[in-house]
């Protein structure tokens, strides 16, 4: 009598717990969309988990990695944010983004170095002593807070106003008459597309945009400054009156990435170097 056939047990699937805020009111734009995309097609080479930011923390140690998506502005539940990483490290768990970046995952501070270490970046400083540091030709100045995050907080100043303003936590740079907003998008540490705003008045409203070499050089520079090798960052950028492009911001926490507005191809090619970045992630704890 032939011996019964034992079929090997199913290889188990990484189980990723997937962070993000469905409900969160941006404006003019619905994050869930983007996050609900990427869920059904990641899940194709994942089991995935959904949850709100402030259950991450309970519930990530049933997983193989926690991926951060739309969870919206950390100011709004810093604390539970600064547990959450505190816990993270402490455990070893794996995150996506990885917790080592230099940016906006940790507040403004990276203006201040980039500008002090000579990169092309909007000028900006935060002591009164520095002042003279910013060009004095601006009609206005901008004032933010170093843990800001989209433009809460953010205001408008005249020069005469600057030696008076309560610094120590904020950060001030010139208003730059631009000519538009780009933003460039990386997995890990590869460019995948851009964006612009051809009108000033309407940051959002983004369309298709061909970069250059040149330009794809200059996003490059802030992807390879910063220290994360697993995750996605979003290099934004405006394009001067003299013609340079300037880093306005280096979004490596959860950068939206207006996915709706790529074609198909572009949005599945975007979700297959997701995957292979999220693998990549997974792998170092193998290795």
């Amino acid at each position: 009598m032939p011996s019964p056939t034992h079929k090997p047990a199913p290889k188990r699937r990484p189980r990723i717990l997937f962070v993000t805020d469905l409900a969160y009111p941006a404006k003019g734009r619905r994050y869930c969309d983007e996050d609900i995309f990427l869920t059904s097609r990641l899940r194709q080479e994942f089991d995935i988990a959904l949850c709100h930011p402030l259950d991450a923390t309970a519930l990530m140690d049933g997983f193989d990695a926690v991926v951060i998506r739309n969870s919206g502005p950390v100011l709004h539940y810093q604390a539970e944010y600064d547990r959450f990483r505190e816990e993270a490290e402490k455990r070893g768990t794996l995150v996506y983004n990885e917790l080592r970046g230099k940016a906006d995952m940790i507040g403004k501070q990276y203006l201040l170095d980039l500008t002090a270490a000579g990169y092309p970046v909007i000028p900006t400083i935060d002591r009164a002593e520095d002042v003279s540091r910013l060009p004095d030709d601006a009609a206005e100045y901008v004032v933010k807070p170093k843990m800001g995050a989209d433009s809460i907080g953010l205001e408008f100043v005249p020069g005469e106003a600057l030696p008076e303003l309560a610094y120590g936590n904020v950060l001030v740079q010139p208003r730059i008459d631009f000519t538009y907003e780009v933003s460039f998008y990386f997995v890990d540490r590869d460019f995948q597309y851009a964006l612009y705003a051809p009108s000033p008045e309407a940051r959002w409203k983004l369309e298709p945009y061909e970069a250059t070499a040149e330009d794809i050089a200059f996003a490059q520079r802030f992807v390879d400054w910063n220290d994360i090798a697993h995750g996605i960052s979003r290099v934004d950028a405006c394009r001067a009156p003299g013609g340079e492009l300037l880093l306005v911001e280096l979004e490596d926490l959860n950068p939206y990435l207006s996915l709706e507005l790529l074609s198909p191809e572009a949005r599945e090619s975007f979700a297959v170097n997701m995957a292979a970045s999220i693998h990549g992630l997974l792998a170092t704890r193998r290795g």
